[in-house]
């Protein structure tokens, strides 16, 4: 039974066993539990960095002046009589719509400047001939409506991702459009911007997978997309349009964008731009799992992908040889078109052996020393009637 000493008073007892609940939590009392820091006054800083956007301009002032650099070279009136404006254009004249229907040069022109011809690139092995045919284009109508959509989806990601990841991407979803394309398409040449412009659209697809937890609305942004992406994919079913370099790009760049745009996911961005202490939990790591599994399936697919495209494209290998029905995905025949002749080829000396995919006819061909993709193209053509 304990007692009070003698010398304590009631109120010096009180003051030792009762305490108010404001002084029993008090700091002073308590030094090691530290109230939380106030809010901050000021508003966050930009959760990322936005960048001037220079480079997608300056890739649409380089097609403009290759294009009309092309014209130059091309110089209708000297090479023919049936040229569209040479009276007012003088050398920069287009040629006739029968030859070209997207008012251009000549496709002599183009294959001199680089475009894609598979020819030359399997037989004289002008790789180069997969980087240098986007940066060509057929006419007036191609370039526009290419570097038009350069600049209203480019922008926005160079904004967003600077431009030393969107060149990358750029360059690289061009190529693979190349790529795919020239394992299909063995008998025409190819041109065109588009190939890179589908590897920004489905860079910006698999963007927004990669980093579902940072935005609001993910449903109705992933379906905006899938519909913008589906309706682009439809209109290269038409006559005369590479789906082949538009899937090619798609893929390549909806790959690279798993490794090339992905951010630190939502709680780590918090912790980063909240006052110093101000989080006392541990702080997250900078990816999700899932995010690394995405990037490093991605990086294996697209080595594997190119390395194995390309030693198939150098060996010679056609693609609709081991694909009977993948033409279709690039133009399907309707009662308001037919599709450009394609024919599956093989050569051996000066002997071209011909087989058209439609109607499966094949022909020997003697050719000469000097013979040319579009003159093997019209061979096709008959061949395909």
């Amino acid at each position: 039974m304990g007692r009070t000493p003698t010398d304590s008073t009631p109120d010096s007892e009180l003051g030792i066993k009762v305490q108010s609940r404001q002084t029993d939590f008090h700091p002073r009392f308590h030094p090691k539990i530290r109230p939380p820091p106030p809010l901050p006054q000021q508003p966050y800083p930009p959760l990322f960095k936005h960048w001037f956007p220079w480079l997608v301009p300056s890739i649409v002032v380089v097609n403009i002046v290759l294009f009309v650099m092309a014209m130059y070279i091309n110089d209708c009136p000297a090479n023919s009589d049936k040229c569209i404006g040479a009276a007012n254009l003088g050398r920069f004249a287009f040629q006739s719509t029968q030859e070209n229907p997207l008012l251009g040069p000549s496709a002599a022109t183009l294959q001199k400047m680089g475009a894609l011809d598979v020819k030359k690139v399997v037989e004289e092995h002008q790789v180069w001939r997969l980087a240098s045919c986007m940066w060509l284009h057929a006419g007036v109508f191609h370039v526009l409506a290419n570097m038009l959509s350069l600049l209203f989806v480019g922008i926005r990601l160079e904004q967003e991702f600077g431009f030393v990841r969107i060149g990358v991407l750029y360059v690289i979803s061009g190529i693979g459009g190349s790529l795919l394309s020239s394992l299909f398409v063995r008998t025409t040449i190819s041109v065109g911007a588009s190939g890179a412009l589908f590897g920004l659209l489905g860079a910006m697809l698999s963007e927004l997978l990669i980093n579902w937890t940072i935005y609001e609305n993910k449903l109705e942004a992933l379906l905006t997309l899938l519909l913008i992406t589906l309706i682009n994919l439809a209109v290269g079913i038409l006559p005369h349009v590479d789906n082949f370099a538009h899937l090619g790009g798609f893929v390549s760049g909806f790959l690279l964008g798993f490794v090339l745009l992905i951010r630190p996911q939502f709680g780590r961005i918090s912790q980063k731009n909240a006052v110093s202490n101000y989080f006392a939990s541990k702080p997250k790591s900078k990816y999700k799992i899932y995010q690394y599994i995405l990037l490093v399936l991605s990086l294996l697919l697209l080595i594997s992908g190119f390395s194995i495209g390309l030693v198939l494209l150098l060996g010679g290998v056609d693609g609709n040889e081991y694909c009977s029905w993948c033409h279709f995905l690039s133009c399907v025949p309707t009662p308001f078109w037919n599709c450009e002749a394609r024919c599956s080829s093989s050569q051996e000396a000066n002997q071209l052996y011909l087989t058209c995919m439609q109607n499966h006819r094949s022909k020997f061909y003697m050719l000469g020393n000097n013979n040319t993709t579009a003159q093997i193209q019209q061979l096709c053509v008959e061949l395909c009637r």
